[in-house]
């Protein structure tokens, strides 16, 4: 637990970097498309009340997420807009969404009999058709299948002009693949409007996220979901900026002869007397442990190397030679004054993941504060 007063480590949250991203990603839309703000795992762990308030700014009139809570805070933070769940629901989240007016992905026929059965009730009831088109294979109709495409007769008969959308998700934005997927959704989509009930001028029909929105193909769909660019995951060359900065602070400072070790295993040796400061963040925090013996920490504006194994609460750095280091210090593990073009490709080669897994464990795990 994070004591808010005094917080072993936090997260900065850039509002105003947020709100240009934003505005960047608007001006890459095609004329005459829409653009959906994603803003599952609260807003990718930046706070879905911090970034709606923004959204609405910028007149967005579509935000996507995945569970019944993040879809309580948007409309808790005056979001009256449409808003759709990006992935398959059970049957008692469905239910339990519909004050928050959510239109649910419809991918399987119990799905659709749980919809037509609260539309039957009363309930509005507005679905999205999510098609595979040999991609994710997850929780999209696939109707390359006999068996699929009796499954999708299944579902227009059950639901008829409540499926208000058709939509897919790109498995891979390399040239060659998105324009293959983008094919086959179009030509699936079709296949679909040919079975009778849906007329494609009352459909929103969309696919591609943020990746798919800054490639050089040109891809037929009626909406953009864009997450990663809203917080600067993309394209640091195209001005899009990070929008979260790590840190913690200094809680010891200790001087040790050549041959001690550094943390569990032994995996560090020093060479020679080192001064090294213990910083309050480890795992539970969300900094990997295969962020091991690489990578540094900005303290008193010098990089410190961290050595050692990563412990749950505690990481190590060198601050060997550096003058003013004092307990209380603010140590900064990601983003603040060391944003530069390669910081994304650094932090996720120190860390082993993507930067959008690290936002949404750090920002999740540690006291936000919004800037």
């Amino acid at each position: 637990m994070t004591d808010p007063a005094i917080p072993d480590a936090w997260c900065e949250v850039h509002r105003d970097r947020i709100d240009a991203n934003i505005r960047i990603a608007l001006g890459l839309v095609p004329k005459g498309r829409r653009f959906c703000a994603v803003l599952k795992a609260d807003a990718y762990g930046h706070g879905i009340a911090t970034v709606v308030p923004l959204v609405r700014a910028h007149g967005i009139d579509c935000i996507a997420i995945t569970s019944n809570a993040e879809a309580r805070a948007v409309r808790a933070a005056g979001y009256g807009g449409q808003l759709i769940r990006l992935r398959a629901a059970t049957p008692i989240e469905t239910r339990a969404a519909l004050p928050d007016r959510v239109e649910e992905q419809v991918g399987t026929v119990e799905a659709a009999d749980n919809l037509a059965t609260l539309k039957a009730s009363g309930a509005p009831v507005r679905a999205h058709l999510p098609l595979n088109a040999m991609g994710m294979s997850r929780d999209g109709l696939e109707i390359e299948t006999e068996d699929g495409r009796a499954a999708c007769r299944a579902i227009l008969d059950r639901l008829g002009d409540s499926i208000t959308a058709i939509c897919t998700h790109f498995p891979s934005n390399v040239p060659d693949q998105l324009r293959a997927s983008a094919t086959r959704f179009q030509q699936h989509a079709d296949w679909v409007l040919n079975q009778g009930p849906l007329i494609r001028e009352n459909l929103l029909i969309h696919a591609g996220s943020s990746l798919t929105l800054v490639s050089d193909e040109p891809v037929e769909t009626d909406m953009y979901r864009c997450g990663a660019l809203l917080y600067g995951i993309l394209k640091p060359d195209w001005r899009f900026q990070t929008t979260m900065t790590l840190k913690t602070r200094v809680v010891s400072i200790g001087d040790y002869p050549a041959g001690a070790t550094v943390g569990y295993d032994r995996t560090f040796v020093l060479d020679s007397p080192r001064r090294l400061a213990c910083l309050s963040i480890g795992y539970a925090n969300g900094i990997r442990r295969a962020g091991h013996n690489c990578g540094t920490a900005l303290i008193g504006g010098h990089e410190s190397p961290i050595l050692g194994r990563i412990s749950m609460n505690t990481t190590v750095a060198d601050v060997t030679g550096l003058d003013g280091i004092s307990i209380g210090d603010p140590a900064v593990i990601f983003g603040g004054p060391r944003d530069t073009a390669t910081s994304l490709e650094q932090a996720e080669a120190q860390f082993g993941t993507i930067i959008a897994d690290l936002y949404t464990d750090w920002g999740q795990r540690n006291h936000r504060i919004i800037r």
